[in-house]
């Protein structure tokens, strides 16, 4: 074969032999008839095959051309499969966000977030992931989530990361605790009280027990949980006293109280994306509903 062969030449010959004359194939390629002849002759002459018969001044496929023909019908069939693989990729992008959070936000602001997005995109369906922030910082990493809401020590030089909510954390304790005549609390003030802790391996517990290791004091944990409304609910049932972000106590304001809690620990969450994101236009929405709300949360939450 002495050149390449020509993807127009190829739509010529596929033309002609689906829609039976030159004329009507160059009427579908919007080309002229004597455009489409050229293109055949070209094709007959970079194959050495003798693809057409004239017969009475119309084109009959011979036997090599029918050969030629149904490998050339398999390949554009494959292309429209890949085509529609593309479609269909497209459309699972666009209606599906995948969203991770660390547990200690998997109530509120993550329901709140959510539901301000899907009201601008209903036809978007959420999966919302939750687990540790490590795992997801791993997860999105390798694109197995959009965007992800996580604590403060993920540091991933392939992930985007925004801080959020940085503030102290604060004691919670029930409306009637006798502590909350107090404006600010000590460990020395929480030493042996029952104590509510989130997990071992979280920042916030690991603050709180260095906390009270420098002021000898003792921490009675009774229960610990890796979310923050189930820390909420059993602080505002009277079990015991913890120390959270503010942000936890959203959706608590008339079961708890928050005060100051010394020595100042600062905490703060991190919005994460990758840097050439997937679903790129959903996870922007996502992120600016995030940083709406994160500018609305009230300022009694913020603080003691």
């Amino acid at each position: 074969m002495a050149q390449t062969l020509n993807l127009r030449q190829i739509e010529a010959f596929k033309a002609v032999i689906e829609h039976g004359t030159v004329s009507q194939a160059a009427t579908v390629l919007g080309v002229s008839q004597p455009a489409v002849s050229k293109l055949l002759a070209h094709l007959e002459a970079e194959t050495g095959l003798h693809l057409f018969d004239r017969v009475r001044g119309k084109l009959a496929v011979t036997p090599h051309g029918m050969r030629l023909y149904e490998e050339v019908d398999r390949i554009f069939t494959g292309l429209r499969q890949v085509e529609q693989a593309v479609d269909s990729i497209r459309r699972d992008e666009q209606r599906t966000l995948f969203v991770g959070v660390l547990p200690a936000l998997s109530g509120s602001f993550i329901r709140r977030v959510t539901m301000n997005f899907l009201r601008q995109h209903p036809d978007v369906r959420v999966h919302i992931q939750t687990r540790g922030s490590q795992f997801l910082a791993d997860w999105l990493a390798t694109r197995q989530i959009d965007v992800a809401l996580v604590g403060s020590r993920v540091d991933n030089p392939y992930i985007d990361r925004e801080p959020m909510f940085q503030h102290a954390l604060m004691c919670a304790m029930p409306v009637n605790h006798e502590l909350t005549r107090k404006r600010v609390i000590r460990p020395r003030d929480l030493s042996g009280l029952p104590f509510i802790a989130f997990g071992a391996d979280s920042q916030t517990h690991q603050l709180a027990q260095a906390a009270f290791r420098q002021a000898e004091a003792q921490l009675n944990v009774v229960l610990d949980t890796n979310t923050a409304p189930t820390a909420c609910e059993f602080v505002a049932a009277g079990l015991g006293v913890s120390l959270i972000h503010p942000l936890f106590a959203d959706g608590f304001q008339n079961r708890l109280v928050l005060r100051r809690f010394e020595p100042d620990m600062q905490f703060h969450f991190q919005l994460c994306r990758m840097q050439a994101s997937r679903n790129a236009g959903l996870v922007e929405t996502f992120v600016e509903e995030a940083r709406i709300l994160a500018a609305q949360v009230p300022r009694d939450l913020r603080k003691g």
